[in-house]
């Protein structure tokens, strides 16, 4: 019989951990963060970073904040050698960031690690070396012991190497690669004994990381994981507890994030989530979901898109449209749901002019990223009324009236089904001036007029083209609208009952303009609606009723 590829797998197991304390905690504050693009990164493009395009992400880490950076390999060649040296040997490392070295449990490695960092005022080495039972067996064929005598030998010569250079300020990190599938006991036992060799102290403590070098299970094994960990390695006040999550599962950011609430101080990991396999935590992402929560992440990512930009040429791998809070299309709304609720939250955010962020479907404000809110909302074939109206109004400054908008989004509809495409906002304003706006082949085209009597008695006298003949028109009414109306119903126009009036200025000061919009009904029962615009209101609103003349 053939069996199902399930039958394969077996399931991860449960950590005994009864008493559990993570579940009730919260994330209060940003933990230490530690960029690994220029090395776990570097290491899984197709194409590794040269010393230029190093260099430029090493600056960007530096400008956003990052104040712990792992800076290479150095052992793996000259490339990685060179640039971690010059950075040194060229001052290029900021007083307040520490950059840090990854090297395998090898005298030779070691030895060259330290050697790239000479001069360095201060500096992490950062030691591993795999412990679960699959490497111990099938790559290495070793026993516990075997393992752990290797994490102890290289701790001694990290410990020799370290006080041959003591101008340094050394800081060390030790790695049991493959935490997330070994057994708890034997890490803390190997971690135990690199202790005893290193000797650190709670003001110069030893950095753990404890990487799900394959992510294995869902995350909260991972948030059991660190916390038996940090109840059980001795000294714990001498213990910084960092986390590398890998993306195996789809939930290395929940990884990380529940092992912070497990009692981790540090998160590890590259900017947008670059790594081996499906990639490493992103950090971006870590850092602005504490963001939404009212954390300060400690970290500047107010221009994401130049972020965007450097992480895209350093590693020639394209940002997806999607990707959380990074992508082109995070904050975008296609959906005419979607968009009405935002149109409205941006509008109730203006009415309450508080503090607080509260707009539907948005997590986070733009404008916290750099991003503009022009594209908030785009327009295609799924689009109603309250995208349309978001676009006109951030263009050109139209607030239309709600039976407008669905007048419109009507038009815009089905210019979009036609299209088969995303209308952008030239296309929307061209089909606006079309549908509503004066133009020069209109059946009633305004070159002038005045208006006299006392009020309530107004007469409306207007020069207009009509069908092309310039004509002079009066009529009297209550007020401005009624008196074009009356001249209107006079002149073969239509005649038309007005049901709605309304209007506001464009922009502010001597240049700004105003807007009228009317809704009318004809004597075939039909409405209409018309706009105006002009820098003056008067004006306006006699341009609206002619708008809806000639729809009518």
């Amino acid at each position: 019989m053939l069996r199902t590829p399930s039958t394969k797998y077996r399931p991860f197991p449960p950590i005994n951990l009864p008493d559990r304390q993570w579940p009730s905690r919260s994330i209060t504050a940003a933990p230490r963060w530690l960029s690994t693009d220029l090395r776990d990164g570097n290491q899984a493009l197709i194409d590794p970073m040269d010393a230029e395009k190093k260099t430029r992400m090493f600056d960007l880490l530096c400008k956003i904040g990052m104040k712990e950076i792992e800076v290479g390999f150095p052992s793996a060649g000259a490339t990685e050698f060179n640039f971690i040296s010059g950075l040194v040997a060229e001052g290029r490392i900021p007083e307040d960031v520490t950059v840090q070295v990854l090297t395998q449990s090898r005298r030779d490695l070691i030895e060259t690690s330290f050697a790239s960092l000479k001069g360095a005022p201060r500096a992490i080495v950062h030691l591993y070396n795999a412990v679960s039972p699959a490497w111990r067996k099938i790559v290495f064929g070793m026993t516990r012991d075997e393992v752990r005598g290797i994490a102890v030998e290289g701790a001694k010569i990290l410990r020799d190497c370290a006080a041959a250079q003591p101008a340094t300020d050394w800081y060390f990190e030790y790695s049991p690669e493959t935490f997330s599938t070994a057994e708890l006991d034997f890490s803390v036992e190997v971690c135990a004994a690199v202790m005893e060799v290193l000797r650190p102290t709670p003001d110069h403590p030893i950095i753990f990381n404890l990487p799900a070098t394959v992510e294995c299970a869902t995350p909260n094994i991972y948030a059991d994981q660190i916390e038996w960990f940090g109840r059980n390695i001795p000294n714990r006040d001498s213990v910084v507890i960092s986390l590398h999550t890998h993306n195996d599962r789809g939930t290395g950011v929940a990884a990380a994030e529940l092992g912070i609430m497990a009692g981790a101080d540090r998160v590890e990991g590259c900017l947008l989530g670059n790594g081996e396999r499906t990639g490493n935590c992103d950090l971006v992402t870590v850092a602005l979901n504490m963001y939404t929560q009212g954390i300060d992440p400690k970290l500047d990512l107010s221009d994401i898109d130049a972020i965007v930009k450097t992480v895209e040429y350093c590693t020639r791998i394209p940002i997806h449209p999607r990707t959380p809070y990074a992508g082109d299309l995070v904050f975008t709304a296609f959906s005419g749901s979607h968009q009405d609720a935002i149109k409205k939250g941006f509008a109730a955010q203006e009415a309450r002019n508080d503090d607080y962020w509260e707009v539907p479907y948005l997590p986070i404000d733009p404008a916290d990223l750099g991003r503009s809110y022009e594209a908030v909302i785009r327009v295609n074939s799924q689009s109603g009324k309250g995208g349309v109206a978001w676009v006109i109004e951030q263009d050109k400054g139209l607030k239309l009236p709600k039976r407008l908008q669905a007048d419109f989004s009507r038009h815009v509809q089905a210019l979009a089904d036609e299209a088969g495409r995303e209308l952008n906002a030239a296309d929307i304003w061209a089909l606006f001036e079309k549908v509503y706006l004066p133009g020069a082949t209109d059946r009633f085209v305004l070159r002038d007029y005045e208006e006299s009597g006392a009020a309530g008695q107004r007469v409306f006298i207007g020069h207009v083209a009509i069908n092309g003949e310039d004509l002079s028109i009066s009529g009297r009414g209550n007020g401005l609208i009624s008196g074009v109306i009356a001249a209107l119903g006079d002149s073969t126009g239509p005649v038309l009952d007005v049901v709605d009036y309304s209007e506001h200025a464009i922009g502010h000061g001597a240049d700004a303009q105003a807007a009228a919009y009317v809704e009318c009904r004809t004597a075939a029962g039909r409405t209409v609606f018309g706009v105006g615009v002009d820098n003056d209101i008067a004006t306006a609103s006699v341009r609206a009723v002619l708008s809806a003349a000639n729809r009518a």
